[in-house]
């Protein structure tokens, strides 16, 4: 079975502690992760070395789902989280593994994105516009900083 690996690199005028939050709290992920035209529900989320996780994304336009799910390998917050990642659709198997590597720079946080055993059945064009897509969203949601 072929599979993809896109790379992403992006800076964020943030801090690693909220981009790390971003990753691991379940409406933060929720809000970001999903690209254009979905909406993603986290249904399970055990943000611990050896949890679990498990989240749908849903076409606003058709109503359709899919749902994915894996496991936490690394979380060293502030500096890296690596997980799995594998469809519940049996069309779309094998497992997939992201990891993301935060580090500090002077004008905020610098973010290295890996995700490797894509099924062929994504167009990797199609897995970097998404990933371009969560990360404008994600840049959304940790930039601002909000005082109370």
């Amino acid at each position: 079975m072929a599979t993809s690996t896109v790379e992403l690199h992006r800076v964020f005028k943030s801090t690693p502690e909220r981009l790390f939050r971003a990753f691991t709290t379940p409406g933060a992920y929720a809000k970001w992760l999903p690209p254009y035209g979905f909406f993603g529900t986290v249904h399970e989320m055990d943000g611990r070395v050896g949890g679990r996780y498990k989240m749908s994304f849903t076409n606003l336009t058709n109503g359709r789902s899919e749902s994915f799910g894996g496991e936490y390998l690394e979380l060293e917050p502030g500096k890296r989280v690596r997980y799995t990642a594998e469809f519940d659709d049996p069309q779309m198997p094998g497992q997939m593994q992201t990891t993301v590597v935060m580090r500090e720079v002077l004008c905020g946080v610098e973010v290295h994105i890996t995700q490797e055993g894509i099924p062929s059945q994504i167009p990797v064009e199609l897995c970097y516009l998404g990933w371009q897509e969560s990360l404008e969203q994600l840049a959304k949601l940790v930039e601002p900083e909000i005082r109370d």
